[in-house]
């Protein structure tokens, strides 16, 4: 499995797998079973997407160690706040089943966000979290965050896939040492991304999916992507982007 390191040195799955969306808890449960027997070991879920508690289920069905796990939370608007945050983080560990934390990340930059990362910045030299970092923040109000606090985002979990590269906030990371994190790698199936001809063409070389061609660019520019899918077939694919070699020729 390809990893990265995060600038406390904490390694990462560059691949792992989503629940957004997946609003139905013996789903969502079963889903997670499926990406973990793939070979999946990095599981990103949150406070608001409802399904923590199938994640920690599915976990825990699983029989693999904890330790081998990476899972990644975030905590919501309405919690926003350094007690309220505090409070969010232990309802997290409890429906996770689990005592701490690989990464917790600030889902949104409003409301009081800086007493929310205060809060996990007291959690992460406790040991409760392992990496702390942030979701969908902008150029401005993600530097505003590493000057004002002692500890910079280990990552920032934005919407990057081929049609939105955001190449702007990315050099911006790069500059403070911030992973780039991708939701949506795959657009979420809009602009026929799925159709379109330069993604289909190289998957035709490569004899792989356009959503896989997806994947391994990411995976190339060391960007971590978390793909969703309740289908078995689809989750197994997802998962098999190491071996692009061109076909034999004739």
């Amino acid at each position: 499995m390809n990893m990265i390191y995060l600038n406390n040195g904490l390694n990462m799955p560059l691949l792992g797998f989503g629940v957004f969306q997946i609003t139905d808890q013996n789903q969502c449960e079963q889903s997670v079973l499926s990406a973990l027997k793939t070979g999946y070991r990095l599981i990103d879920t949150a406070a608001c997407y409802g399904n923590e508690r199938a994640v920690g289920a599915a976990i825990k069905k699983s029989g693999i160690a904890r330790e081998e796990v990476f899972i990644v939370s975030k905590v919501w608007i309405q919690d926003a706040g350094y007690s309220k945050t505090q409070a969010s983080f232990e309802k997290t560990l409890r429906n996770l089943q689990t005592d701490y934390l690989d990464l917790y990340l600030v889902h949104m930059p409003y409301g009081d966000y800086h007493g929310s990362w205060k809060a996990m910045e007291e959690l992460y030299l406790a040991g409760k979290i392992k990496a702390i970092g942030v979701c969908n923040f902008l150029p401005d109000r993600l530097v505003d965050l590493v000057l004002s606090h002692k500890i910079a985002p280990a990552v920032n979990q934005i919407e990057l896939h081929p049609f939105c590269q955001q190449k702007e906030l990315h050099q911006v990371m790069q500059k403070y040492d911030i992973k780039v994190m991708a939701w949506a790698p795959f657009a979420e199936g809009r602009a026929g991304i799925f159709q379109n001809k330069i993604l289909v063409n190289i998957g035709l070389t490569y004899e792989k999916t356009p959503a896989q061609v997806i994947l391994r660019w990411l995976r190339q520019n060391n960007i971590i992507a978390i793909p969703k899918s309740v289908h078995s077939e689809r989750i197994r694919e997802n998962f098999a982007i190491a071996d692009f070699l061109l076909p034999m020729q004739t």
